[in-house]
């Protein structure tokens, strides 16, 4: 039973409810003792404290800059882009296909959202396209669609690395793995960022290629332009539908072709879906309409070969409001009993059970339902010390042994700097510590989610399973932060520009306007979610739901009977 959140109670009346709250609490306690394992933790919370008022102006600061973004992101290519592609091009915007698409739209994790905003090279709201996991026939796929209002859905550097992470997550979780189509090719100024390495545009391909022949599904429509490179998207699928009189498939469009050639050739007789679907072989599922050919799509995952046998099991909700996580965020510090408060309000019935409680001073470790079904959580508040090291290293080990899944709260504290032991025996056992629980990580197979709540710096970017040791998915809070050296220096002054220069020589100089409309700190979490670095920014309050929308997709795995194979489905 969850309780509305304190901090939007008048004072005088707080204590009064916490007092029958808390007899709530215990009558639950009571109620299910010896039923459900693990002990209840009490409130760690203090939810009209001092700091907590303090911290709340700033939590919801931070909280509605990044609703703000969203926003932003969400209305893609804005009023201008919109009707271009709505009246004149006679399409279907993006979120209403995936609306079409999917069972449920609210059942919908999106990943990357604020990819692109601040990019030097401009804003590309959502990075130009839409990704994300959501069910269809109450099967999980992850859906990459391109959103053609944002510069007629060009790829920039940053979209390549939002389409890569999708195919990625896809990969590590058995998910299959739709493209919708709808893209005028590579943004062309910046092509030498786009395709040279095997983490650019051409890996996309590899992985299509390299997930089907693992088994995992591959399907594609297309209902605009997909040309160039983009081609081989669909071609290289196992089922692709393409939508008549919208979607053209072709290496080199008609312009393309007339400087070559001379010859003078329409796109739908040079690459539309009659061609492809009549003669070249190249697509499927012929749609008359885009509706249609959502239709097809769902159809094809209908006969995908997964069991969903697992029946849902009855569960406790936490004993206290997750309303209450959204003034944490505001904290520049959180202690152990902070991490408490969290653990309390993100697990079944708010019940734990500490693994070595006594042993390591800043890493809970320790057992909780979600859903009814076993969790690992480990939580951090500070560095890592040897004895933390050596505890996570063994705890890591047990869960895999079990077939537990992990989930990390990271929380090493907002300012960056790492506290270093002083002697040198100190200092060698801290890195013997890390290290086994380094290697305990990135071994474990089991799935991991990472959710940064307070910071992770350094070396604890490792231990506490950061980006780099490949979390199934990747999250943090408004106002966390990320840095990944010991001791950061201290930032140097800029370098005078000419402009500014000039104006002191007495010179008149033209403002040129900023590219971008956004700064991000390097460090910050708004950074790294536009970078695509991680997988998004959570409302604290929502971290409950989107952890438990993550484990349901880690268990689809477990649920799919397709079988690898030496080679991906070749077309005839």
């Amino acid at each position: 039973m969850a309780y509305p959140s304190l901090l939007k109670i008048p004072l005088c009346h707080r204590k009064l409810i916490t007092k029958f709250c808390s007899g709530q609490g215990f009558l639950l306690t009571r109620q299910y003792a010896g039923v459900c394992p693990f002990p209840a933790l009490a409130d760690s919370i203090d939810s009209w404290s001092s700091s907590l008022e303090a911290a709340e102006k700033k939590a919801f600061q931070l909280i509605g800059e990044v609703k703000k973004l969203s926003l932003l992101c969400v209305a893609g290519g804005g009023e201008r882009g919109v009707a271009t592609h709505v009246k004149k091009n006679r399409k279907v915007l993006v979120r209403e296909r995936l609306a079409k698409l999917f069972d449920d739209e609210d059942d919908f994790l999106e990943i990357c959202l604020l990819a692109g905003i601040g990019m030097e090279y401009g804003d590309i709201p959502a990075a130009g396209m839409v990704c994300g996991i959501g069910k269809i026939h109450g099967h999980y796929c992850m859906v990459a669609a391109n959103d053609a209002t944002v510069k007629g859905g060009s790829y920039f550097p940053i979209t390549v690395t939002k389409s890569l992470r999708s195919n990625h997550i896809a990969a590590l979780n058995y998910l299959p793995s739709i493209y919708i189509v709808d893209s005028g090719g590579g943004f062309l100024p910046l092509q030498s960022e786009l395709f040279p390495d095997k983490n650019h545009g051409g890996r996309a391909f590899y992985n299509e290629a390299v997930m089907s022949a693992e088994g995992i599904p591959q399907i594609a429509l297309v209902c605009g332009s997909c040309t160039a490179g983009g081609a081989y998207c669909p071609t290289m699928c196992e089922d692709s539908a393409i939508v008549d009189r919208i979607g053209t498939v072709f290496l080199g469009g008609p312009p393309l072709v007339k400087a070559a050639t001379g010859e003078e050739v329409s796109a739908e007789d040079l690459g539309g879906a009659t061609l492809h679907s009549s003669v070249s072989g190249c697509t499927d599922y012929f749609a008359a309409t885009e509706e249609e050919g959502i239709l097809a799509v769902r159809d094809v995952v209908a006969t995908l070969n997964i069991n969903h046998n697992g029946k849902p099991l009855n569960f406790e909700e936490p004993l206290y409001s997750t309303a209450d996580l959204n003034v944490l965020c505001g904290l520049d510090t959180m202690d152990m009993t902070a991490m408490y408060g969290i653990i309390a309000r993100l697990v079944d019935g708010s019940r734990f059970r500490d693994f070595k409680k006594l042993y390591g001073k800043n890493l809970i470790a320790g057992y909780a339902l979600l859903e009814g079904r076993a969790i690992g959580i480990l939580a951090n508040a500070g560095n890592l010390t040897y004895e933390d090291g050596l505890k996570g290293s063994h705890f890591v080990q047990i869960c895999q042994q079990r077939g537990i899944p992990i989930i990390f709260l990271q929380n090493s504290g907002k300012s960056g700097a790492v506290a270093m032991g002083k002697e040198p025996l100190e200092r060698a056992q801290g890195l013997k510590g890390k290290g086994a629980m380094m290697a305990a990580v990135s071994c474990a197979s089991v799935p991991k989610i990472t959710i940064n709540v307070g910071g992770c710096h350094s070396d604890d970017n490792y231990t506490m399973c950061g980006s780099s040791f490949n979390p199934n998915f990747n999250f943090a809070w408004p106002g966390a932060t990320v840095t990944h050296t010991l001791n950061p220096p201290p930032v140097p002054p800029p370098p005078k520009s000419e402009d500014k220069k000039n104006e002191e020589r007495g010179k008149k100089v033209k403002k040129r306007p900023p590219i971008s409309a956004f700064n991000f700190t390097t460090s910050s979490a708004l950074f790294q979610a536009s970078r695509s670095l991680i997988d998004g920014i959570i409302i604290p309050a929502n971290t409950r739901k989107v952890v438990t929308q993550c484990l349901r997709i880690c268990r689809q795995r477990q649920q799919m009977v397709l079988s690898s194979k030496n080679f991906p489905v070749f077309r005839m």
